[in-house]
């Protein structure tokens, strides 16, 4: 986030470069920088003449140097701008040649979303002398609820860690998914609001008590009733609640656990560096470490990796997802 932030202050102070390659697996940022460009560098009346949007689907290398070999009309610069640019993945070394020597009155932006290129070739090194390269990485689980935050806080909005695992267990690491719904939270809620999870519930429609987080934080606590409640409300709402992401989450729980109980420092700080989980869950493992011996979460490890299996239709005999939900239940259980 903070190249982010540089790459954007450059801009602004039209400290540009002639050609800017996105690339990398999170989509978001590079749709971010590639549309601040789009808006920023050229005047509206500018735009008309000199600003044009490219397709990689329906070009080749040799029409996007074409384009870019162009000259500005009545404009200090003209930009152009290739989406899906990972459609050209086969021919992408032949933009080497233009990078070697840029039109200097040509703002090239090249949007390589999802894959990464070569960095032992020509174009890369030839864009780290000639232009920019930005590689967008994909977030852990564990960094998302973070990242929420510190997109809501300049907009003068807060969220609680409850809150902000929902939307991560709901809609996973898609930034750009989840910036949609907070986008449409700040347009319902007023400035200054710390979301809670109630907000989750009444505007997305994420059950704030039926969810992935309430039951790990049950089985957890060993709370047999919650936990089998939450999994027939799982059995009745199957699309919402795909049984590979709740084994996923209780996999990932039992994991860490696991590490847990190898700590020697337990301390909660030490815990949530160790554990890489916000401050405020840590006693949700303290809780479950002394209801899940270290042997007994071993055996329940070796359990979600069969369940694993079963959620993706191995061995599993056509059952019902509800019904492997409570044979997964009663193995943890028991």
């Amino acid at each position: 986030m903070d190249d982010v932030k540089l790459l954007v202050t450059d801009i602004k102070n039209r400290q540009l470069k002639p050609i800017y390659f996105l690339m990398g697996e999170e989509p978001y940022y590079i749709d971010k920088i590639s549309d601040f460009i789009e808006k920023t560098i050229l005047t509206e009346e500018e735009r008309g003449f000199n600003q044009m949007v490219l397709y990689g689907r329906d070009v080749t290398v040799e029409d996007i140097v074409s384009n870019a070999k162009r000259f500005p009309m009545m404009s200090e610069y003209q930009v152009v701008i290739v989406k899906e640019a990972q459609d050209l993945s086969r021919n992408i070394e032949k933009l080497s040649s233009y990078a070697q020597n840029p039109q200097p009155t040509t703002i090239l932006v090249v949007n390589y979303k999802y894959k990464k290129i070569d960095k032992r070739k020509s174009l890369y090194k030839t864009l780290k002398k000639t232009g920019v390269i930005f590689e967008s990485k994909k977030l852990y689980e564990n960094q998302v609820a973070d990242w929420i935050r510190r997109v809501l806080s300049p907009k003068k909005y807060a969220i609680t860690p409850k809150a902000a695992q929902m939307l991560v267990e709901f809609l996973g690491t898609d930034l750009s998914k989840i910036n949609n719904e907070l986008e449409k939270l700040q347009i319902i809620l007023p400035k200054g609001t710390e979301i809670t999870p109630t907000h989750i519930e009444e505007n997305i429609g994420i059950s704030k008590d039926y969810n992935n987080f309430e039951l790990r934080k049950a089985v957890g606590e060993r709370n047999i009733k919650k936990a089998y409640s939450i999994v027939n409300y799982f059995a009745n709402n199957p699309k919402d609640n795909p049984m590979i992401v709740t084994v996923a989450l209780l996999f990932n729980f039992f994991s860490q656990l696991l590490y847990f109980h190898g700590l020697s420092d337990k301390s909660p700080r030490n815990v949530a560096s160790a554990l890489k989980i916000n401050p405020y869950f840590v006693n949700e493992y303290i809780a479950a470490a002394r209801n899940y011996p270290m042997r007994k979460v071993s055996a329940i490890v070796g359990v979600l990796r069969e369940f694993d299996v079963k959620s993706k239709g191995v061995n599993a005999n056509a059952v019902p997802q509800g019904d492997l939900l409570k044979e997964l239940l009663f193995k943890i259980f028991n």
